[in-house]
């Protein structure tokens, strides 16, 4: 990438940035008595330290820039007094005041660090106490002028947005926020135990849908030898920020999967940044902003338009694929959302899976080569890891957008429908239920159906002409009809908001339906259990055949549900094209059928078991569904 050769970048904080972190707390040369800061029996002086937090203006606002410049010595002696313990002094003299936080594992490994010169550890430190206090900051302004504001240090954001070198951390910040945090701990103990209140921590989060989005193989010795090599010329990575590359290898060979994850998503941030300002011609993006405008984050970077409403060239140069995966990792509601999670302190960090961080490393991996030049790229690109890497990075297709998660409903449905027929039957109800099937609207219904799906297999995509020909329900070909249907290549990136609008109504009729057959399966299988135990009294052996009488009609019903869901999925996009009136009517047709699924839930459950009444509500449907088509406003009408 040519347009990222050019001179050195030496910082990625803005100049006022840089001297308020790197040089304002360095400005007061004078001792602080460590002894006026914690007391003999360890209790934090909050007044020693809040004496420091300056204010001014008329309205008495915090004063960022004296305050970081009277806190300078206060940081230093804590840091020095931190490097003056044992591991065993600290953990005796402070680990107590730890435990009110989620992880009050994660503070003996932050004391190992902070003996480091400014490195990787620091940082790293730095942002796994910030989310680990995420949720528990109160509102006190010695904490905004650490981490709580864009005019003090902004510890929190300059790190997890990939802005700030190892070597522009000082220590002696993390060794202060170290003790502050033992200092809330003596603050809160206090506290509940004058209210008498008991701390609850909140349960961690599981990580959504992660079994869908692993489509690399897990990174091997052979790929991460190769990341090592290329990552030294690659222009993604800034040389600044290669000491957390590496330090992210050490941690995911280490077993360390919540340590390695956060430093690649601070450096694809900060590489991807990059690449951005490059491919838009706005070098000046680069930077951190200053407090009055927005730093460019992963929310602009993945966006269809900048902030000034210009085309963001960088989907075009990194491509569909690029985009859905980062997209699927970081934004998607049901996707792991990895970075919100992590840096809000949301996750166990022990018990991060091996698997979320090996797709990220994998991914990582092909944007570091694809920045490389020619000749390393042509050097490892060949190789078989390499190049499966390539293969699947190049077809990869949203695994958490609404789209593909309808997909999954709709074969998992059809899936649970296809079960019916597995289901036991009572051989010595075949002649009572038989003299039940000649119901008048039940004949009615399947004629219906018979028509509408003739309709619908004239709509069918031109490579699956063989199901156009069918005439009546095809029985034994649901399943693979489906799954075909469901294999059609579907543009997501950047849904407009009708598309999103008519999923949302799609994917709850889905829903209705999986309910509907989840309620069958199991009335089937208690019924038959009673049967067989001669349970039933008479009424409820004549309710016993009129569900399986129903569920003769509802099988094909649903079945066709599904299809006419996977036919309009194929043609979402038309939504587009559709007027305002043509959409709403559109969307009253899809809620009518909702209403519908809705219904058959209510009718099908084991406290109403209403199955006569299920063929009067599917013929309704049925006729519904029947009108609408025949006026040509489906989606697949229009394809």
């Amino acid at each position: 990438m040519e347009m990222l050769v050019g001179d050195p970048i030496t910082t990625c904080l803005s100049p006022s940035v840089y001297d308020m972190i790197c040089k304002l707390g360095f400005e007061v040369r004078g001792n602080c008595d460590f002894n006026n800061i914690v007391t003999e029996n360890g209790e934090v002086c909050w007044k020693t330290i809040t004496d420091c937090v300056s204010c001014a203006g008329s309205d008495q606002s915090l004063d960022h820039q004296a305050s970081v410049r009277l806190l300078g010595p206060v940081c230093e002696a804590v840091h020095f007094h931190f490097l003056s313990l044992t591991k065993g002094q600290f953990e005796i003299q402070y680990i107590p005041w730890f435990q009110w936080t989620s992880f009050p594992e994660l503070f003996p490994e932050i004391f190992d660090a902070l003996g480091s010169l400014p490195s990787p550890a620091i940082s790293l430190s730095l942002m796994k106490l910030t989310s680990c206090l995420e949720r528990s900051l109160g509102d006190m302004n010695v904490l905004k002028v650490f981490i709580g504001s864009p005019c003090g240090l902004n510890l929190r954001n300059v790190l997890w947005h990939g802005f700030a070198s190892p070597q522009e951390i000082p220590p002696k910040y993390c060794s202060m926020m170290l003790l502050l945090t033992a200092g809330l701990g003596q603050l809160l103990k206090s506290y509940l135990q004058h209210t008498e209140v008991t701390l609850e921590h909140r349960s961690f989060v599981t990580l959504k849908n992660l079994e869908d989005l692993i489509v690399f193989p897990d990174v091997t010795s052979e790929v991460l030898w190769v990341l090592e090599r290329v990552m030294m010329k690659s222009t993604f990575i800034l040389k600044i920020m290669l000491p957390y590359w590496k330090f992210a290898l050490t941690k995911f060979t280490s077993h360390r999967f919540a340590d390695c994850t956060i430093l690649l998503l601070s450096q694809l941030e900060a590489g991807l940044r990059r690449v951005f300002a490059a491919v838009n011609q706005c070098p000046d993006r680069l930077l951190t902003a200053e407090s009055t405008t927005l730093y460019t984050t992963f929310d602009e970077i993945l966006a269809k338009h900048m902030n000034d409403g210009r085309i963001n060239q960088l989907p075009l140069f990194l491509g569909e694929p690029a985009m859905e995966f980062l997209w699927d990792f970081l934004n998607h509601q049901e996707g792991p959302r990895l970075r919100d999670r992590l840096s809000h302190g949301e996750i166990d960090l022990l018990e991060f899976p091996r698997e979320a961080a090996s797709q990220l490393l994998a991914f990582s991996t092909v944007l570091v080569l694809r920045c490389a030049g020619e000749e390393e790229l042509s050097a490892f690109k060949e190789e078989a890891a390499i190049k499966g890497l390539f293969r699947l990075a190049e077809g990869y297709s949203s695994r958490c957008h609404p789209a593909f998660q309808l997909k999954k409903q709709v074969l998992s449905c059809g899936k649970s429908i296809g079960s019916w027929p597995l289901l036991p039957f009572p051989e010595d109800l075949s002649q009572e239920a038989a003299r039940l099937e000649g119901n008048s609207e039940a004949n009615a219904c399947n004629s219906l159906i018979t028509k509408i799906l003739h309709e619908l297999f004239h709509h069918m995509p031109e490579d699956h002409l063989a199901f156009r020909d069918l005439v009546g329900p095809p029985t034994g070909k649901w399943p693979q009809l489906l799954a075909e249907l469901c294999n059609i290549h579907i543009p997501t990136l950047f849904c407009p908001r009708g598309v999103l609008e008519v999923l949302v109504v799609l994917r709850s009729i889905s829903a209705q339906c999986q309910r509907v057959s989840s309620q069958v399966t199991t009335s089937l299988q208690l019924r038959h259990r009673q049967w067989g135990e001669r349970r039933l009294r008479s009424r409820q052996r004549q309710n016993y055949v009129r569900m399986l009488n129903s569920i003769r009609l509802l099988s094909p019903v649903l079945y066709l549900i599904l299809l006419l869901i996977a036919l309009e999925l194929v043609s979402i996009h038309v939504i587009q094209r559709k007027g305002t009136q043509e959409h709403q009517q559109y969307l009253k047709f899809l809620k009518s059928i909702l209403q519908y699924t809705e219904n058959l839930v209510t009718y099908t459950s084991q406290e109403k078991n209403k199955w006569n009444e299920t063929i009067g509500l599917t013929h309704t449907a049925l006729l519904k569904i029947w009108t609408f088509n025949k006026k040509k406003q489906m989606l697949m009408h229009s394809a």
